[in-house]
């Protein structure tokens, strides 16, 4: 018999793990059995063992995927030279997952994940651990933009990170009971609020950072 290679092994627990996904988003995690998430998924009992050895495993692996997109997202804004560029690009990556009709479950699947960090300490810590990554870039980014002139000397980067991440949780919470998104209101507001904290998000001749903001219109 010829044996998985990892690329195939990889395949298998990610169809695991987007069944756990949808039969958590529709009947939340208590509800939810290994047996729900194998029928779901199409693969044998055993099978699912050989990946994951509790529904917890399973919780936890959603959580750690992701941490590796919000990481992916993070890498992208802080490469750029032009930290104002480079918030702009972090709160227009996180904020399409927002509008994204696609990722509902996983919007829903991260709100019950926060319920669930207050009875598992390993959740707790991976999602303390993925918020302190994407809090430490926006401030890193904030401190840049101060070093160059750009924000306000006077600004406090992590107090202002924290607030910008309660915004988003804020704003999954409300598009999961809502179900509906205004992208260009919440840009808006957005770039309102962090222009009150930070000072200008633009200067005269940034010519770069307009024809970004074009291109997201």
């Amino acid at each position: 018999m010829a044996r998985f290679t990892e690329v195939q092994k990889e395949g298998r627990r990610q169809q695991i793990l987007a069944a756990a996904l949808r039969c958590f988003a529709r009947n939340g995690f208590h509800n939810t059995t290994i047996t729900d998430v194998v029928r779901e998924s199409g693969v044998s009992q055993g099978t699912f063992y050989l990946y994951f050895e509790t529904k917890d495993d399973v919780i936890a692996a959603l959580a750690d995927d992701r941490s590796q997109s919000d990481a992916l997202i993070n890498a992208i804004a802080g490469a750029e030279t032009d930290p104002v560029i480079g918030l702009t690009i972090l709160f227009d990556l996180h904020g399409s997952t927002l509008g994204d009709a696609q990722r509902a479950d996983e919007r829903r699947v991260a709100i019950q994940g926060w319920a669930e960090a207050l009875r598992s300490e390993p959740i707790r810590e991976r999602l303390l651990a993925n918020t302190a990554r994407v809090q430490h870039e926006i401030a890193r980014l904030i401190e840049r933009g101060q070093q160059t002139g750009r924000f306000k000397a006077d600004a406090e980067p992590q107090g202002v990170a924290r607030t910008l991440m309660a915004l988003f949780r804020g704003l999954t919470l409300l598009t999961a009971w809502e179900g509906g998104f205004d992208a260009v209101l919440t840009a808006k507001s957005i770039e309102d609020m962090v222009r009150g904290a930070l000072g200008p998000l633009t200067a005269p001749g940034d010519a770069d950072l307009a024809a970004h903001q074009e291109e997201g219109q």
